[in-house]
């Protein structure tokens, strides 16, 4: 491959991947958002940690509903490779259809799960302001569904500026809903974190509408007559579960630990919550390139050129690597720093120093199998990323930590131990497996 065409796609891929990545930040930015600002009430540990156990339960579900709407991904870019708008259309009419389905399905399983945080043994003064957080979060579930499908057609014809430009906004519109509800400004009630809440709600409505009119202006003839077709439904199902099951496992693992890290004292949740927080921030830009990566590969495969789908896999891989080592540097020199952006409680921001160490290790692996499974989704593999998620986090994730952090008495540092050893697995692994479908590409 010449240097000139390694040089053209990157900045292929970075045309896809940089909106797609600010995309993700603006999505994390709101939960960013309401733990600082949480943060700034009286007891700023336990808003954290009440506000971040209330948010593990709802995104532990929704996540699983966001997962399955990616199959999109693979559909919508193919269809758009080989040039058939058509096919395109009925899939995001199948998406709608799928994600109106889902929405109250698993609004009832978030109210069905609250009782297992009292199970775990969540402290009762953070599972309370936990519970108040998480009734109002629930209603934000419908438009987040719709928000995530018409954003999963947008970026599979390639045209993405819009997501970027919705979540800005929105985070805009979260901000001010914050600082109004939160802390009663402009005479409006003050509603501590249930106000973080209803602000979060009220921004996901504006960014849906956002993604309905981007839709419309790019495609007038899109929602013309569109009728959901059960093939195509039964279609995106097949890619879309095991992609939702993945990611529920991988971001279930993670919120599991934080309802874990509620039976500790207030200051490892807090810490724990913030380390996790940053990670997650940093996070969503290999979340983004993994994006960019399956509807790059996808489109590359419609299109029936397979190099250019191998090109497409390894330039993600590449820049994720170069972003990781970055991120590392950063958590290892600026630990205090992020930290005090949280709170001002000097044990908080010491612990976190400690467990930025251990994030600055898993980075790495984190974005190696990020992007590998977003390669393999633009392939229409979903189910061997599902394979390596379930082993590497609940086989050997799961009690490792577990042990570790109660049994050892390491603490929140015993579970990221754990988080840290799954994620190296995980990461290697799926690296592997992409490596090896790419050599298959390329014969």
């Amino acid at each position: 491959m010449s240097g000139h065409s390694i040089a053209n796609d990157i900045r292929a891929m970075l045309r896809i991947a940089v909106p797609l990545a600010l995309a993700e930040l603006g999505w994390m930015a709101m939960s960013v958002v309401d733990n600082i600002m949480v943060g700034g009430l009286p007891d700023s540990a336990l808003a954290i940690g009440s506000t971040s156990v209330g948010s593990a339960l709802f995104y532990g579900v929704a996540i699983f509903g966001l997962g399955t709407m990616s199959g999109l991904d693979t559909l919508v870019s193919q269809a758009f490779g080989a040039g058939d708008w058509n096919a395109g259309r009925k899939a995001l009419a199948a998406g709608l259809a799928l994600a109106l389905l889902l929405a109250p399905l698993l609004m009832l399983v978030v109210l069905a799960g609250a009782p297992l945080l009292g199970v775990i043994g969540v402290r009762p003064e953070v599972l309370k302001g936990a519970l108040e957080f998480n009734r109002i979060l629930l209603w934000s579930l419908p438009p987040l569904f719709v928000y995530a499908t018409f954003r999963r057609y947008l970026q599979g014809i390639h045209y993405v500026r819009p997501v970027t430009f919705g979540l800005i906004t929105a985070n805009l519109v979260n901000l001010f809903g914050n600082w109004l509800l939160i802390y009663g400004n402009w005479g409006a009630p003050a509603m501590g974190i249930r106000g973080s809440a209803l602000s979060t709600l009220i921004a996901r409505i504006y960014l849906a509408l956002v993604m309905l009119v981007a839709v419309r202006l790019r495609d007038p003839e899109v929602l013309r007559g569109l009728r959901p077709d059960f093939s195509h439904m039964k279609v995106l199902l097949k890619l879309g579960l095991p992609a939702g099951i993945t990611i529920g496992l991988e971001v279930g693992i993670f919120n599991l630990a934080t309802a874990v890290a509620g039976r500790l004292d207030a200051v490892s949740l807090a810490s724990h919550t913030i380390a996790l927080n940053a990670s997650a921030v940093a996070y969503m830009v290999p979340l983004g390139i993994a994006s960019a990566a399956a509807v790059s590969v996808g489109r590359a495969i419609g299109a029936g050129d397979r190099k250019g789908a191998q090109r497409a896999g390894w330039t993600a891989i590449g820049l994720t690597v170069a972003f990781e080592c970055c991120t590392a540097v950063a958590f290892f020199t600026l630990a205090r720093s992020i930290a005090s952006v949280y709170t001002r409680d000097e044990r908080v921001i010491s612990f976190v120093s400690v467990l930025f160490v251990i994030a600055a290790i898993f980075q790495l692996f984190d974005g190696l199998q990020t992007v590998a499974t977003g390669a393999l989704r633009g392939l229409g593999n979903t189910r061997t990323p599902m394979v390596w998620n379930l082993v590497g986090y609940w086989v050997i994730t799961l009690p490792l930590g577990y042990w570790w952090c109660f049994r050892s008495g390491l603490g929140a540092v015993g579970l990221w131990y754990g988080l840290c050893l799954g994620l190296f697995l995980i990461g290697m692994g799926l690296t592997w497996v992409w490596w090896r479908e790419s050599r298959k590409m390329a014969a």
